[in-house]
């Protein structure tokens, strides 16, 4: 439990660890950027014993580029935070700012891959990084230092005597091309300093720049004795080291002397029979001390070809423990190789001898385009085990900038131990050369310096008034990057959290609009397959797109190995091989359902087509789950009523009951052909796809006789698509008919219309017949007379139909019409809109609306999901309506 002090003396407590909470349901970055935000949350933190279990704080990770590979225009993730003016005592500069957040990836060596929202650095690209520090670059010459947790932006001024190229990594002088590897922050800016004060090293293939100063100049480091390009450089003691690519160090006295040729290479460089190694480098790095100099070689060949001792080692078919569905290779003895060299430089003329390192104890070396890291690490599991997290070892990662051809495998693990052998892995990201990996250790230690206040500011009123700081900015901050589910989780820790979540006017999520529940991205497209398999985070966090508004995501933890078959409320009904369930969004709490009668029906596959069969008749296809009634907690979670809806038969299910038939029979081969089902007072109803027909049963009756049969309210020859749904008061039937086949007619189909609220697109087409049809059912079935009263108008109202049971939402508060006459907003009332009908989403691929009453001139609203990969999509898209008073009923709402 964290604990703070005030100025008096007393402690407070979060109830049951919002905090916790908080940080546990942001990205790891967002999360150590909450807890600089006040003092009040850095107490509580550094107390915590939850916070770090629930993020990879302390640990090497590689920060990669997102796997999501999307346009910019359409990336959900990007958000912009506008950040309020509070005095001018706050850094104008920096609040002023809009802050955009890009969604990378931190992949700790033996833990799952987390989302991190890291500031954007637009086109620019990663060149370097040290503790809280990324360089980027732009073009032409906006290079610049970024705080990744605040924001906080510190401009580099060019190098005078270089000229650019169009290739940002290219530059000019004397004739000379440059390419420059990275860019090593040697010493990071801080508060003490005014963030004015910092040591850079701009390294080239054939020169050398430092700057210690944002308002200074670069210095250039000449070496005419450079026969070969550098590798690597580094600022040890106010000395800057540099080495080639063929071992050669050579030193710097920015004040005395220099260039010093102070060593070749300790060994020769080693080559393969055809003269080269693709692993093989030479960095510089600093003793954990900081006392000695370190110079490593790594080598090795690791490009495909059939070598003596190599081991392929894939991870497990059903669990990857420790591997986390990477591709992890063994490289025996011979193959790949690193020596780590030291050196005393307190005298370099002449200089003082390497000495060969065969221990680094406890710490391990990570190298790549970052500054050197040496860090104690805890060995991961036993060494005939593939965890990457060991002791005594060198981690080396891209070391340049741009690669155009990337060393494989892209992480390496040199044991200084002689009885382990190389290890290799893959972060499994498609490789961009924009954006090279590089390490980073994700830690709130340096919290004191961003935006942490001297004082408690949160002490008024006593001790409840410590989580006032969850107004403003913090909220803000919280919102951009919070998920829906545990949004409502959070809420339901406090009625104080609860208050101020219900209270924030939209900043939060836009709660009781429905929304489009659909795959992320990276399912969209065939490529990226296997890349989202390789995460279980893919297989568990959703996209929750309201129509208006930014998506959001939403994490669904059950879903692993699931498809969802229906939904309603906080409820979905999921299947995976082992049968079906319900699972409430989110508490989590998991329905069992009964298997369906073998005397009726055989299961044959459940997969994503599911498919089954009559024990005496055709084969049949389930198209949803009908959740007519969900469970709820009066009732013992035992109170729901279900409709097992497939093409030719109907199943229905009473809590605590068994799986009942519903027969029509109808002669072979005239099967009725279902689209769609509802339970309304008692009475099932199905409609059939073929020609409207409306079958009901009477649910009470133990025996379920058989149905009465509802004529179609439209007879003619055009072909429809049908659904059903109650009223708003669920007093009455409707039947909602489109035409099926839209935009077939037309020769021409319009095109995409960009939509900037959340990147989907919007294609308009000509009015689309859309009729809704009502009446009484039990009244005109007792009458024997079946009316179906067409409905003009459905008030404030709109209804969503799809794989979901139907949502009838009031509207009454937003825009009916577009202020600019286009298809924006695409959320208004009196519409119906409608999605897929059921699992087998390749039959309808498009999310429709249709205004009962359109304005003159009016098109039909499409939103166009894409054409190709979207059939290979394991889950078809739903409506879902977010809501934050489920905290008050199925959470448990704790008082302050």
């Amino acid at each position: 439990m964290a604990r703070s002090i005030n100025e008096s003396g007393s402690s407070w407590v979060f109830p049951d660890g919002p905090l916790e909470e908080i940080a546990s349901r942001c990205d790891v970055i967002t999360a150590a950027s909450l807890v600089g935000s006040c003092k009040f949350y850095h107490d509580s933190a550094t107390q915590s014993v939850a916070l770090p279990a629930s993020q990879p704080f302390g640990m090497p990770c590689v920060l990669h580029t997102h796997q999501t590979e999307v346009p910019p225009a359409h990336n959900p993730f990007s958000r912009v935070h506008k950040f309020k003016q509070q005095g001018a005592q706050k850094d104008k500069q920096h609040d002023a700012k809009d802050r955009k957040g890009t969604l990378c990836q931190l992949t700790p060596l033996d833990r799952i891959s987390s989302d991190a929202v890291i500031p954007d650095g637009g086109t620019g690209m990663w060149a370097g990084a040290n503790g809280d520090w990324i360089a980027l670059l732009g073009f032409p010459w906006n290079w610049e230092l970024v705080n990744v947790y605040t924001g906080r932006r510190i401009p580099l001024p060019p190098i005078s005597e270089f000229k650019s190229t169009p290739d940002k990594l290219v530059f000019e002088s004397n004739d000379q091309h440059l390419q420059l590897l990275k860019i090593a922050i040697c010493r990071v800016p801080t508060a003490a300093s005014n963030y004015t004060s910092f040591s850079v090293l701009a390294i080239f293939n054939a020169a050398i720049a430092v700057l210690h100063c944002a308002s200074s100049r670069w210095t250039v480091l000449d070496n005419q004795f450079l026969a070969y390009g550098y590798s690597d450089a580094i600022i040890h003691k106010g000395i800057v080291f540099a080495v080639t690519q063929t071992g050669e160090v050579y030193a710097w006295n920015q004040l005395s002397w220099g260039p010093l040729l102070i060593s070749t290479a300790p060994i020769p460089p080693e080559l393969d029979e055809q003269g080269r190694y693709n692993l093989g480098s030479w960095w510089l790095a600093r003793s954990p001390d900081g006392s000695r100099l370190f110079l490593v070689h790594t080598w090795g060949v690791t490009d495909g070809r059939d070598y003596t001792g190599l081991v392929r080692i894939l991870p497990a078919a059903a669990t990857s423990e420790g591997r986390h569905g990477r591709t992890i290779r063994g490289y025996g003895k011979g193959l790949l190789g690193c020596e780590v060299y030291s050196m005393d430089t307190s005298q370099l003329m002449p200089p003082r001898p390497w000495r060969r390192i065969i221990s680094l104890g406890s710490y391990s070396l990570f190298l790549g385009v970052n500054y050197p890291i040496i860090i104690p690490v805890e060995d991961g599991a036993e060494h005939d085990r593939p965890n990457m997290a060991r002791s005594n070892s060198v981690y080396t990662s891209h070391h340049a900038v741009g690669l155009a051809y990337p060393p494989s495998p892209e992480i390496c693990r040199f044991s200084l131990n002689s009885e382990d052998c190389t290890v290799g892995f893959q972060t499994n990201i498609r490789w961009t050369w924009r954006q090279v990996p590089l390490w980073l250790i994700p830690s709130f230690a340096n919290a004191r310096q961003w935006n942490l206040p001297s004082r408690h500011r949160l002490c008024r009123g006593g001790g409840d008034g410590h989580l006032e700081a969850l107004t403003g900015d913090n909220i803000d901050l919280i919102a951009a990057h919070l998920d829906v589910t545990y949004t409502v989780r959070l809420a339901a820790c406090s009625r104080e959290l609860y208050d101020m979540i219900s209270k924030d006017e939209g900043k939060m999520h836009h709660w009781d609009e429905p929304c489009l529940l659909m795959p992320p991205p990276a399912y969209w497209f065939d490529e990226h397959w296997d890349v989202a398999r390789a995460s279980r985070l893919h297989d568990t966090v959703y996209d929750l797109v309201p129509l208006d508004h930014p998506r959001r995501s939403v994490a669904l933890p059950f879903m692993h190995d699931r498809k969802w078959l229906g939904a309603n409320g906080d409820w979905i009904a999921a299947a995976d091989h082992h049968g079906w369930c319900l699972v409430n969004v989110y508490t989590e709490r998991h329905i069992p359902l009964p298997s369906l009668p073998d005397s009726k029906i055989r299961h044959s596959i459940v997969s994503y087509r599911p498919a089954y069969s009559f024990n005496w008749g055709p084969a049949i296809y389930l198209l949803k789950i009908v959740i007519c009634q969900v469970p709820t907690k009066g009732g013992r979670y035992a109170d729901y009523k279900l409709i097992a809806l497939f093409d030719k038969t109907i199943f229905y299910l009473e809590g605590g009951g068994d799986w009942r038939m519903l027969e029509a029979l109808t002669p072979a081969p005239d099967y009725p052909n279902y689209c769609d089902a509802i339970e309304l007072r008692g009475h099932v109803f199905a409609v059939d796809e073929t020609d409207g027909s409306t079958y009901f049963w009477d649910t009470a009756n133990e025996n379920l006789m058989l149905p009465f049969v509802i004529p179609p309210p439209v007879v003619d020859d055009q072909q429809y698509a049908w659904f059903l749904a109650p009223s708003a008061d669920g007093k009455r039937l409707m039947i909602i008919l489109t035409v099926n086949k839209i935009g077939i007619a037309n020769a021409e189909v319009p095109p995409d219309i960009p939509y900037a609220a959340n990147g989907l697109q919007l294609r308009q087409y000509p009015p689309v017949a859309t009729y809704v049809f009502e009446l009484d059912p039990l009244s005109t079935a007792r009458a024997g007379d079946f009316l179906w009263r067409q409905v003009n108008s459905l008030s404030d109202h709109s209804l969503f139909l799809g794989l979901n049971y139907p949502i009838i939402a009031n509207l009454k508060k937003r825009e009916s019409k577009a202020p600019d006459g286009t298809l924006v907003p695409f959320m208004r009332k009196n519409c119906v809109y409608t999605a897929y009908r059921n699992i087998r989403h390749n039959q309808y691929p498009k999310i429709l609306r249709c205004n009962l009453q359109p304005d003159e001139g009016e098109t039909v609203g499409v939103i166009s999901l894409p054409k190709d990969g979207w059939d290979s999509v394991r889950q078809a898209a739903m409506w879902f309506k977010p809501a934050l008073n489920i905290a008050r009923s199925v959470l448990p709402l704790k008082k302050q």
